[in-house]
């Protein structure tokens, strides 16, 4: 299990979300601690698994991937979960899948180039997944807020999400 987060990691990783390719000697500037010791830090952190790994965010629109929907996949009885979520998640379109509770089984984030792309999607990758019963989908008007980020904050023990 990772030990508790004291402050210094946690400016680290906030330092480290804002920018994840800041050089290392940079993040020891703004914290005041020698480079040796946030680069052990932030390997500790990593082997812990509290680091899960960095990733480069690229722009949707340059890639002609300006059309977002969230999609509810309901399921009937015959459906084998592994499988189901299996395909799901190996569609490099759907970048999103969580298992949900209620009457629909996953709620999934599909991007594509546009309605007709979505269509597609829904009807030729979705929709033909064994157990798949019904989709319902959310296209996405607008998107005023978008992050990965989790929110940190100092304390002794462990804490929730705030």
């Amino acid at each position: 299990m990772a030990q508790p987060l004291d402050q210094t990691n946690i400016e680290i990783l906030t330092i480290l979300q804002e920018k994840a390719r800041i050089p290392n000697i940079e993040v020891s500037r703004l914290i005041n601690l020698a480079p040796s010791a946030v680069l052990e830090r932030i390997r500790k952190m990593e082997s812990q698994g509290i680091i899960d790994g960095y990733e480069v965010r690229l722009n949707p629109e340059q890639f002609n991937c300006r059309t977002i929907a969230f999609v509810l996949v309901s399921l009937d009885g015959s459906a084998d979960l592994p499988t189901v979520e299996s395909r799901l998640s190996s569609n490099e379109l759907i970048q999103e899948v969580h298992r949900i509770a209620g009457a629909d089984g996953y709620l999934i984030k599909v991007r594509t180039a546009d309605l007709p792309a979505l269509d597609q999607v829904l009807r030729h990758d979705i929709m033909t997944i064994p157990g798949v019963r019904s989709t319902r989908t959310l296209p996405v008007l607008s998107t005023p807020k978008e992050t990965a980020r989790i929110p940190i904050t100092f304390s002794e023990r462990p804490a929730p999400c705030p």
